[in-house]
């Protein structure tokens, strides 16, 4: 992996941007394509690492895995392994991580608004939304 200079321009304005603009900070957080879904997944509960991987049957095991980590580090998930064999591992949303529900529901609804030809597919799915 290459190192990051970090006395760039770039590095500067990104540092910049994180400590002052909100919404830079939750996409550090939360940003990408997978992480989103990821909360999503985890919304109706607690879930097995191979639930998630149905959940999300597109997502490579090297991306999940290195995703969930990183939303551990980020406090958003919880994850709790009990010590036998096979490992049982669970996945949870924190209160942190809880706390975007309304934020990925806004998310729904724009994309019900603004989807055009899909959005009777995702108004259906959307009275599917975790309670």
């Amino acid at each position: 992996m290459t190192q990051v200079k970090e006395s760039s321009t770039i590095q500067a304005n990104k540092q910049t941007a994180f400590q002052e603009c909100p919404v830079t900070y939750v996409m550090e957080k939360i940003g990408g394509y997978w992480k989103p879904i990821i909360l999503f997944q985890l919304l109706s509960g607690e879930k097995r690492y191979s639930d998630l991987r149905k959940g999300i049957p597109s997502i490579t095991e090297k991306v999940l895995i290195q995703h969930l980590k990183q939303l551990e580090t980020d406090k958003l998930i919880v994850r709790k392994a009990k010590p036998v064999v096979p490992p049982h591992v669970t996945y949870s949303l924190t209160v942190a991580g809880l706390g975007f529900k309304p934020v990925l529901y806004a998310m729904a609804v724009w994309a019900v608004e603004n989807s055009g030809k899909h959005a009777k597919t995702f108004s259906r799915n959307l009275k599917n939304f975790p309670a």
